[in-house]
C-alpha cells in the first residue's frame, strides 16, 4: 500500500513539475500549486521508507550507521533534503526548469539510497547480483543489442524533445 501511493505520489510531481515547465498561464499555476502537495506527499514516502528498512532489516541499519560509513553516507539525505527545500523554493518563485530537474534528482537520489541499502542484494535478500546474472553469452548478446538499438532511441528521444520543444501557450496546440 505505501509502495503504491508513494508510486502514484512521485509519478503525479513528475508530471506537475512537467507541465510547470511546458504550459503557462492557469495550467501552469494549478500544476504549480499540485507539485507542493506532491512535493510533501514524496518526501514523506522518502521518510517512511528511509525509518522502515533500517528498523526492519539490521543488515540496512549496519550499512547506514556504522562507522565509518555513517561518514561516506550522510550526503544523500542531507542532499535529498537540500534539494527538496530548493524545489519548493523554485515552485514559489515560479521558476519553469529547475523543479522538473530537482524532482528527477530526487528520484535519482531515492533509487541511490536504495541502492546503498540493499547493495549487492538488490531484488531478493538473499541474493546478490552475481548469483542471478545471466550467463556471460546472454550479457553478450544483450550488449550488442543495446549498443546497435541505443543510438535509435536516443535519436528518437532526442528528435521528439526537439518537435516539442517550448511552452503551450493558452490556444495554441501542436495540432
Amino acid at each position: 500500500m505505501v509502495c503504491g501511493l508513494s508510486l502514484i505520489a512521485g509519478y503525479g510531481l513528475l508530471g506537475a513539475t512537467w507541465l510547470v515547465l511546458k504550459t503557462e498561464g492557469p495550467v501552469a499555476e494549478r500544476a504549480r500549486a499540485h507539485a507542493k502537495k506532491l512535493l510533501m506527499a514524496v518526501l514523506a514516502s522518502m521518510v517512511v521508507v528511509s525509518l522502515w528498512t533500517p528498523l526492519t532489516e539490521p543488515r540496512i541499519a549496519a550499512r547506514w550507521f556504522s562507522l565509518p560509513n555513517f561518514y561516506f553516507l550522510w550526503p544523500v539525505p542531507v542532499i535529498t533534503a537540500l534539494t527538496a527545500y530548493l524545489e519548493w523554493r523554485w515552485l514559489e518563485a515560479r521558476r519553469d526548469v529547475p523543479p522538473f530537474l530537482a524532482t528527477m534528482v530526487l528520484f535519482l537520489l531515492g533509487y541511490l539510497g536504495l541502492v546503498i541499502s540493499n547493495f549487492p542484494y538488490l531484488v531478493p535478500p538473499s541474493l546478490t547480483i552475481w548469483d542471478t546474472a545471466a550467463a556471460p553469452a546472454s550479457q553478450i548478446f544483450m550488449l550488442v543489442g543495446t549498443l546497435l538499438l541505443l543510438p535509435i532511441v536516443i535519436g528518437y528521444i532526442v528528435f521528439i524533445y526537439w518537435l516539442f520543444r517550448g511552452k503551450v501557450r493558452e490556444g495554441e496546440s501542436y495540432h
